[in-house]
């Protein structure tokens, strides 16, 4: 048995919850739930993964008293939609945040002006991290599975450094234990679920996508400031201007150029300047 608990907005719009001390991989767990007819609207969460995985098939490594929790949708909206659920995802974690952390280390809203002067410690990266002091707190990875109605099961799956980050990275890793917060992966994990109710309303099945992304650019790490994007070993490098309203990261390219990215590793600071 789990201390994991549903909140009480989570509580009231009907989710459910399965909760682990260890498991292989939460987002496995809610796809074989969706092949085996669930419905959704199910989370999934765990203090340890064993067989975590990231973007692109990474390992995603999850020490004990971290946070690794999958909530499973089908949703009613277009599947060309589905991928925006990831700007969702990180609004509703970025939420989640400012109701737990201490003042200071978080900030949302609409203007982004604390997050664009460099004031908040936490910050959103696109498309699909939340940074501390510029390192690696959290990561989100949305699966999808086609069901026999021909409807999509869309599995999203969160892990945040709670107690310890991973080591051996190859980029910087922190947790909320480095920030010297002392919360459980219980804690964490109740925060969410309530955010993410009133995240995902506003984002009504698609058709507010638009303010969701408002939001997201509000807490935004790096806009303004340069920016290398890694494209399967192609280097793209410029200026991060904004989010498009597809959810596409804009860049203002060394030659004057507006390019739309729709995939790949970004860097910024002295690592975008850098040479690969």
């Amino acid at each position: 048995m789990t201390d994991f608990a549903l909140g009480p907005m989570a509580r009231a719009a009907g989710y459910r919850l399965r909760g682990y001390d260890s498991i292989g991989s939460t987002n496995s767990e809610a796809i074989e739930a969706a092949t085996a007819g669930d419905l959704g609207g199910i989370w999934f969460a765990a203090r340890q993964q064993t067989a975590g995985r990231g973007r692109r098939g990474r390992q995603w490594e999850s020490p004990h008293g971290n946070l690794a929790a999958t909530l499973l949708i089908v949703p009613e909206a277009d599947p060309t939609l589905a991928a925006t659920l990831g700007f969702v995802a990180g609004v509703s974690l970025n939420r989640a945040l400012s109701a737990i952390l201490p003042g200071g280390l978080v900030k949302i809203g609409i203007d982004g002006a604390d997050a664009l002067e460099g004031k908040s410690r936490i910050a959103l990266k696109w498309p699909n991290d939340v940074l501390a002091d510029g390192a690696k707190l959290a990561g989100i990875l949305l699966e999808a599975s086609k069901l026999p109605d021909g409807r999509h099961a869309i599995a999203i799956g969160f892990g945040v450094n709670v107690v310890a980050a991973p080591e051996g990275l190859p980029y910087p890793a922190t947790s909320l234990a480095d920030l010297g917060v002392s919360l459980s992966a219980e804690d964490v994990f109740e925060a969410l679920g309530d955010a993410w109710v009133e995240t995902f309303g506003l984002w009504n099945d698609g058709r507010g996508i638009g303010d969701v992304l408002k939001h997201w650019r509000a807490s935004a790490a790096g806009i303004g400031a340069p920016v290398a994007v890694n494209q399967n070993g192609d280097v793209l490098r410029g200026i991060f201007e904004t989010i498009d309203d597809a959810g596409r990261l804009i860049v203002r390219a060394e030659d004057n150029r507006r390019i739309a990215i729709t995939a790949g590793d970004v860097h910024f600071g002295a690592t975008a300047s850098a040479r690969s």
